[in-house]
């Protein structure tokens, strides 16, 4: 098929086209490029890899859970606690608080979280509390060098000493629970509220003091906190009596 434009005329728009840029001749028809859209090819069907896995939601009282019912020994759930990631106050502590006195001891005190001296030395009541917490003992009898064993709700101090989180609570209460069936004491002394929260699932301790009470098959006591008793010492007088209270119990134990 002969073109309708002489020679002079096809030649002229040519060289028009060469002075805007056309170098090459591709296609039948002219194409717009600047009209194309400015995205990046689409893969072919089958060739993009397959999105990795959402990684599963972590329960960290779960993990706590078979990690406490894994230990055999108190050794055992000491090197459990340590080695547990998922509690945030880990990051933040010097020390894991474990425990202190005699295991296998009568009478076993849970108090609530370590503060600034539990902290440095690694064992629970070691500041002023821990000292009227021994003189409370020796008044009745008892010490943690002979018949007392003691722990803490919480392993690690949580920041500025504040109350440790719900979250937190009940993300160690697996070890705390453990703790108590390997020691195996005859009776629980919950020392303040965050004691009763996590063991008796309660809270209110000017309410629960010195009333008998029944967890993990333990008859239990809830106490007021010696560092409580250092801020209001008028408390001291019912202190005394949740005492006796203990005397007396572990006496009709014997």
């Amino acid at each position: 098929m002969e073109s309708a434009l002489d020679y002079w005329s096809a030649r002229a728009l040519l060289e028009w086209q060469a002075e805007l840029g056309a170098t090459e001749a591709l296609c039948d028809e002219p194409v717009d490029r600047y009209a194309l859209e400015q995205a990046a090819p689409k893969p072919k069907p089958g060739a993009a890899p397959a999105p990795p896995p959402k990684p599963k939601d972590v329960n960290p009282a779960e993990v706590a859970q078979k990690a406490a019912r894994g230990a055999a020994s108190l050794p055992a759930l000491r090197d459990a606690m340590d080695g547990f990631s998922h509690c945030d106050l880990k990051r933040g502590a010097r020390n894991l608080v474990f425990s202190d006195g005699q295991a296998g001891a009568r009478v076993m005190i849970i108090g609530e979280a370590p503060g600034r001296d539990e902290d440095l030395q690694g064992k629970p009541f070691v500041g002023r509390a821990g000292q009227l917490l021994d003189k409370m003992l020796e008044a009745i009898g008892l010490s943690r060098a002979e018949n007392v064993y003691i722990t803490n709700v919480l392993p690690w101090r949580p920041p500025q000493n504040r109350d440790p989180l719900p979250a937190e609570i009940a993300m160690l209460t697996p070890f705390l629970e453990r703790h108590v069936a390997l020691a195996e004491p005859d009776i629980l002394v919950l020392m303040g509220n965050i004691s009763c929260q996590a063991v008796l699932g309660k809270r209110g301790i000017t309410r629960l003091r010195g009333q008998w009470d029944q967890a993990w098959t333990k008859p239990v006591i809830p106490m007021f906190h010696p560092a409580y008793l250092l801020r209001q010492p008028q408390q001291k007088r019912l202190a005394w009596a949740d005492l006796l209270e203990l005397k007396a119990r572990l006496g009709s134990l014997s």
